[in-house]
């Protein structure tokens, strides 16, 4: 298997652009062998800094996963009821105009490399419902007026981000993962649509509050036939640096056979495992696997934000052989 890195999230120039920094980050994903692609973030534009500088940096042979989850949020900080489920029709609105502006730059992307490089999109049900309000209906009416658009040949995909509820603070408050499969079949039966469900483990462990809950999640979208991927960030129930049931992509727990992991991690080697196989058949070398990792302290050096990738990805592919 070939996996996907969220690179953005350990890279040295997230929050604040350096691309010296991000030529020398990029070198060393580019020597990974097992490596398919970037998930890449979505904030506007193509590149939130350069978008030439990015089309001309990445590898040529990188497939990528967009995701709209860093723009969405962004979004959300400005105007609650921005979304794609939102029932308020201007919120609504401005987040299919940042999904058209992502569909353009999905484009840009194609049309810079010369192929279709763009293997998926990874779309978000927002609005926090804590907040505002947000239904199956207006995350169906969205997704209709989203499959008429030319996506350039890549799949629209929701990843599920942990759904609002009444017992715990939610970290993004987002649309059931029932209202998402019920949209998705309906659609993808009316409309001969191929819409599908990525779980994110970490936002499944922050909402269920326990490793669990994930299998759970896995085993309701593998059940209607929409699991498209598997995208693993960590979490933990204890003090740490990256807080308590926090969506910061905390990495993977520490163990014997890799250099570096994350302390009171509930990402384990053998979560990993249970998830993956829990996926059964559903895994398929089209499937979306990855990693999307945090670093702390912030000012880590280049080693280690490789180094906790490359040990995330070998834990990965020990399940596989």
């Amino acid at each position: 298997m070939n996996y996907f890195v969220g690179s953005y999230a350990t890279s040295p120039a997230w929050e604040q652009w350096d691309a010296e920094a991000e030529h020398a980050y990029f070198a060393q994903l580019k020597a990974m062998p097992n490596l398919q692609g970037l998930e890449h973030p979505f904030t506007g534009t193509l590149h939130p800094h350069d978008d030439d500088w990015f089309i001309a940096n990445v590898s040529p042979d990188w497939q990528f996963v967009f995701t709209c989850v860093p723009g969405t949020m962004g979004a959300l900080g400005k105007n609650p009821h921005f979304g794609i489920a939102s029932d308020d029709e201007e919120g609504r609105q401005a987040a299919l105009d940042f999904m058209r502006t992502a569909c353009d730059a999905i484009g840009k992307l194609n049309q810079g490399l010369g192929r279709k490089a763009v293997k998926a999109i990874e779309i978000q049900t927002a609005p926090n419902r804590s907040q505002a309000s947000g239904s199956a209906k207006s995350l169906k009416a969205s997704l209709a007026t989203m499959l008429n658009w030319d996506w350039h040949g890549a799949d629209i995909v929701i990843e599920h981000c942990d759904a609002f509820t009444p017992d715990h603070a939610p970290a993004k408050g987002f649309l059931s993962l029932e209202d998402e499969i019920a949209v998705v079949s309906e659609l993808n039966q009316t409309q001969q649509a191929n819409l599908g469900i990525l779980i994110n483990w970490g936002r499944s462990a922050i909402e269920t509050m326990s490793t669990a809950g994930v299998l759970a999640h896995i085993e309701k979208v593998k059940a209607q036939g929409l699991l498209k991927g598997l995208m693993f960030s960590g979490v933990t129930d204890q003090e740490s640096p990256y807080g308590i049931w926090k969506d910061t992509h905390m990495p993977a727990a520490k163990n014997p056979s890799v250099a570096f992991g994350a302390e009171h991690s509930l990402l384990t080697e053998q979560e990993i495992h249970r998830s993956l196989a829990a996926c059964g058949n559903a895994l398929t070398q089209d499937s979306i696997i990855g990693i999307k990792l945090g670093v702390r302290p912030k000012d880590a050096d280049l080693e280690s934000r490789v180094g906790y990738n490359h040990a995330a990805l070998t834990m990965i592919e020990r399940f596989f052989k």
